[in-house]
């Protein structure tokens, strides 16, 4: 199974038609499943939100979403070893490390520079 974990910036960038969506939308098509945390549902509502946007439900549909059930110190720890990033992103990637046995297993789509050199240095897919 083709499955890639995708970051806010993705869908934000579909909402808003931004440069390079179609190709995005394209990229995103060509998985199986699109995975994230559920984080990605608030940042994306509040980004509508602040440009007065309605909100697109079909997007938010195409993810299924991880949810943790335990702590994730492991998975914070092993992506700052990696590399700074903000709060928001640090939890992206932590979730994705949560669900990949192995993250060479698995894409991390992101459309935010420091965030996918982390994750490429997690060994995701980028």
């Amino acid at each position: 199974m083709n499955v890639a974990y995708v970051d806010t910036s993705c869908l934000v960038a579909l909402a808003f038609g931004e440069k390079g969506w179609t190709a995005l939308a394209r990229r995103l098509d060509s998985f199986d499943e699109l995975v994230s945390s559920n984080l990605l549902e608030a940042e994306l509502r509040a980004a509508l939100a602040r440009e007065k946007a309605p909100t697109d439900s079909k997007l938010l549909n195409i993810v299924s979403w991880v949810m943790p059930n335990r702590a994730l110190s492991r998975e914070i720890t092993s992506v700052l070893a990696a590399g700074y990033v903000r709060g928001a992103d640090l939890w992206h990637l932590a979730c994705a490390l949560y669900l990949a046995e192995s993250p060479r297993e698995l894409v991390f789509l992101t459309l935010d520079d420091r965030q996918k050199k982390v994750a490429a240095g997690l060994g995701f897919q980028v």
